[in-house]
């Protein structure tokens, strides 16, 4: 499992966390927060802790992190406190600007629980991996349709070949029957 732990916070409050194993995350956490909180501007950023990465987001006052293995990259970290951030906000909206500690994690450890099994384990929560296949897909589609299309020029080579045959055999059939008209109007003349 690539995630092990999250939480989301308001400063230094704690409104919701989920951890899937015993470690001492929450207590690094909080030691996290409060140097985060101490800033009061946006960002993005990680800490290594042994073989483990804190990955923290912190948006308008609203600040989300997760312990990830090390073996995690950041992008599906990010990833992932991206939805919990927007999830959260969509859920709770200004109640998070006045709520308790611990006020939203009987509610919200299990949304918590449930995206970090998502995103440990679902290949399609990789965005980029996600977008790999589907390029993959669209360049196999375009191969089969330039396939189809040389074919078809192919026989248009083709078609086109045979309609100047034509065309000269038509110039010639008519160069003959014209002759014969003439021959066979000269021998009723000659014959009347």
């Amino acid at each position: 499992m690539a995630i092990l732990y999250a939480l989301v916070a308001r400063g230094s409050v704690v409104l919701a966390e989920f951890s899937a194993t015993t470690t001492t995350a929450n207590s690094i956490a909080r030691q996290i927060l409060e140097k985060v909180s101490a800033a009061n501007n946006d960002t993005n950023i990680s800490y290594s802790q042994d073989r483990y990465i804190f990955h923290v987001k912190r948006t308008d006052g609203l600040t989300v992190l997760c312990m990830a293995e090390d073996t995690a990259q950041r992008r599906i970290p990010f990833a992932f406190l991206e939805d919990i951030h927007q999830r959260f906000v969509r859920t709770y909206g200004r109640a998070v600007l006045s709520a308790q500690a611990y006020a939203m994690n009987d509610e919200f450890s299990r949304v918590l629980s449930q995206q970090m099994e998502y995103y440990s384990n679902d290949p399609n929560a990789d965005r980029i991996n996600r977008l790999k296949g589907e390029m993959s897909q669209v360049r196999s589609v375009m191969i089969e349709n330039i396939d189809k299309v040389l074919e078809r020029g192919d026989r248009l080579d083709l078609l086109v070949g045979k309609t100047a045959y034509m065309q000269a055999n038509s110039f010639r059939f008519r160069k003959q029957s014209r002759r014969l008209r003439n021959t066979m109007w000269w021998r009723n003349a000659k014959l009347t």
